[in-house]
């Protein structure tokens, strides 16, 4: 059995995108959330500073999330809209991922 995994990825949306990402991270949550192997997928962003964005994903396990970024949606509003709009992007994978 393999260990639950937790994504964690920080965009920084380009000036003028923020409103645009939100609403795209909006439409790829939604679909993200129907994958088998997803557990959960929150997107949020910051008050302060809304360019900022923080997703924070839970898949059952490594192959679950390979699976997330081979998928239609992410591979169409993920590499196709939302990356290209976004100063920056940083992601973390951790495994051993638990759920209270």
């Amino acid at each position: 059995m393999t260990d639950p995994l937790l994504v964690i990825a920080r965009y920084v949306a380009r000036v003028g995108e923020a409103d645009t990402v939100r609403a795209l991270l909006a439409e790829l949550a939604t679909a993200s959330r129907s994958e088998e192997g997803n557990v959960s997928y929150e997107a949020t962003q910051d008050v302060l500073a809304p360019e900022r964005f923080v997703i924070v994903e839970v898949y059952v396990d490594d192959d679950a999330f390979a699976a997330h970024r081979a998928s239609e949606h992410f591979q169409r509003l993920g590499f196709g809209e939302i990356i290209p709009r976004l100063e920056s992007r940083v992601v973390q994978t951790f495994s051993g991922a638990t759920r209270a």
